[in-house]
């Protein structure tokens, strides 16, 4: 089992290098993993990787969440390979293709996560977007066929929340990631932002989740990098007893 920090993933959700670079300077060593979104990988390019990559010792998760012609797909991938990054994000969409074209494209070098539905996304949603009902009724259906996509296409597991991380482990067994977004601890005030289902990190990590995206609650702390190591102990004291030392 990995330390407790290894499970945090800190989203870079900010438009510049000026803005990045303080949270990759406090908070290195102390999360698991830096992701980069689309924002700040359209203004910055590989610019932004090789910035974490200098500074050393976190990983990198690329959420770029591709959504193309299986071609399209596989190609980027073949360059997102080289970069060096952990896991790199494919939506799951209508093709099962489309996925395996991403792992093709990353030669074994990355890991290809699906991203199945969305944590700003509600079943009224879905409901609209014109999915039959028992999808919008019970996401975790759709989830979890999303899932079986994704395992099916040798991706290395799937982003979703940690409501279906559960179902997801037990369908699919350890080797198959779950990444979930949406966490807020619990000393956390709740506040208004676009996550509708979410869960505190102990609740995530008992559910099966292996990788905890954590953004808000970090980022907007005095100290980004005390709140992250509070949120490490909180996910400390959600793991086995037997593994003490895992903190």
């Amino acid at each position: 089992m990995k330390p407790a920090k290894e499970y945090i993933i800190f989203p870079l959700d900010v438009p510049a290098m000026e803005m990045a670079r303080p949270y990759i300077e406090s908070l290195s060593g102390h999360v698991g993993m830096f992701k980069v979104g689309l924002e700040l990988f359209v203004r910055e390019g590989h610019r932004i990787i090789e910035t974490i990559h200098e500074k050393g010792g976190t990983d990198i998760f690329l959420d770029l969440k591709l959504h193309d012609i299986p071609t399209t797909v596989q190609r980027a991938m073949r360059v997102i390979s080289e970069f060096g990054v952990r896991f790199a994000t494919v939506h799951c969409g209508e093709s099962r293709k489309m996925l395996e074209a991403a792992v093709q494209g990353s030669q074994g070098k990355t890991g290809i996560l699906g991203v199945t539905v969305l944590t700003s996304v509600n079943s009224a949603d879905i409901a609209s977007a014109g999915f039959q009902k028992e999808y919008s009724d019970d996401i975790r259906k759709l989830v979890m066929k999303r899932a079986t996509m994704a395992k099916e296409a040798g991706c290395a597991g799937i982003v979703c929340s940690g409501h279906e991380a559960m179902h997801v482990k037990q369908a699919f067994g350890e080797p198959f990631l779950a990444v979930t977004p949406g966490i807020r601890p619990s000393w956390e005030t709740p506040g208004k932002d676009d996550q509708q289902r979410v869960m505190t990190p102990g609740q995530a990590i008992q559910n099966g989740s292996d990788y905890l995206v954590i953004g808000r609650p970090i980022r907007d702390a005095a100290d980004p990098a005390e709140a992250a190591q509070r949120i490490a102990q909180e996910i400390a004291e959600s793991l086995p007893a037997s593994d003490p030392k895992e903190s």
